[in-house]
């Protein structure tokens, strides 16, 4: 159910605003490795649902890409 809450906030993001989403998710995905490398790391969930997001980030990006392709 959160996974279609965090979509639909998504989807209404403007393509800057993905971006700096993006760079935000890879920012916390960094520090969670670095957590886990070091034993540090409490809640190993958060891991797959930071890949998660940023895959959903990627897709919506290049969805809108495809689609302003397509118009011109």
């Amino acid at each position: 159910m959160k996974s279609k809450q965090r979509l639909s906030d998504l989807k209404v993001m403007s393509q800057d605003q993905l971006d700096q989403e993006f760079l935000n998710l890879k920012k916390e995905q960094f520090n969670l490795r670095f957590q886990r490398a070091t034993g540090q790391l409490e809640n190993t969930s958060r891991v797959r649902l930071v890949r998660r997001d940023i895959a959903r980030v990627k897709t919506l990006v290049a969805q809108s890409k495809g689609a302003a392709g397509g118009q011109k």
